[in-house]
């Protein structure tokens, strides 16, 4: 199995190309197929299509939910499918599989005025104010995930034509532009507030952001900085880099954007990924019909 396995996650490494994050969750999806065939005592050579609806039903019965058992079927049927493909097993088990997709729920987004607060909470003559309000700008402004923000170096924006170089998923990249606002902040920060954070820290550091030790800064990290955000704002909501990327994508959609356009911005490789994010606020909705209705505003 571990050879099975090695093999596999090489193959995922070489071949597809697939980020570090994409292998590790492959290869724990594997580990736990692997940990349920020993405690039913058959052997990976010996798996079929019953020994897989046993492995689903222990999924359902340990409460899983059906997008995590979906994911983790999708990478077992990949790792099965390439065993095949080398001629190690005659058949995939999993390729009958067929699990009903679950709706996707509607992202959450922050409404403009939600905002507004959220950009006047940062203290912008400290650094790590500075930090905050320009990470703040470029989520909001560029709708890049945060998996994307942390790697970005210093050497990746171009002020001049004010875009970022991004890396994305499946290791490919793409130029994101970015307003007036987010320049503006991003300066401040690197002219500034980054210098001294840098000051800190014993080795030259790359990555555009610091910590309060001059380190790189983590993904935990900005989720803990948007949290702090949040609470000074005063503002009752949950919060989530991905939130400001879902923002994004809605209020890009909702002011007359393609959804071409904004695929691409977002670095979605299927247009559905994108399609998702066509849902109206209820303000917009609201707006519409009173504008548009001949008896809306009648007295």
């Amino acid at each position: 199995m571990h050879s099975y396995k090695d093999s596999f996650m090489e193959y995922l490494q070489i071949e597809k190309n697939a980020s570090p994050l994409t292998i590790k969750h492959y290869g724990r999806d594997i580990d736990e197929f692997y940990t349920f065939l020993h405690a039913e005592g058959t052997a990976i050579e010996n798996c079929d299509y019953s020994t897989v609806r046993v492995f689903l039903t222990k999924q359902y019965e340990a409460g899983y939910a059906r997008k995590t058992v979906s994911r983790k079927v999708s990478s077992l049927r990949s790792f099965f499918k390439y065993l095949e493909r080398e001629n190690w097993f005659d058949s995939n088990p999993f390729a009958n599989v067929s699990l009903p997709k679950a709706e996707a729920p509607i992202p959450n987004f922050f409404y403009e005025q939600e905002l507004d607060q959220l950009f006047q909470v940062s203290d912008l003559t400290d650094p790590l104010g500075q930090r905050n309000q320009a990470l703040l700008e470029l989520l909001y402004g560029t709708g890049i995930r945060v998996s994307e923000c942390v790697q970005l170096k210093t050497g990746d924006l171009d002020f001049s034509l004010n875009t970022a170089l991004v890396l994305g998923k499946g290791r490919k990249e793409r130029y994101v532009p970015f307003g007036k606002s987010a320049s503006q902040a991003l300066r401040t920060y690197m002219e500034d507030g980054r210098l001294d954070l840098a000051s800190k820290h014993k080795d030259p550091v790359r990555t555009l952001f610091l910590n309060a030790r001059g380190g790189p800064l983590t993904a935990d990290g900005i989720r803990l900085i948007l949290n702090k955000m949040v609470k000074e704002a005063a503002l009752t909501v949950d919060v989530h880099p991905h939130k400001l990327r879902h923002t994004f994508a809605t209020h890009m959609l909702n002011e007359g954007a393609d959804m071409r356009s904004v695929q691409e911005l977002l670095g979605h490789e299927h247009l559905s990924s994108t399609q998702i994010y066509t849902h109206v606020t209820k303000d917009r909705l609201r707006n519409v019909y009173m504008n548009s209705h001949p008896r809306a505003n009648k007295r």
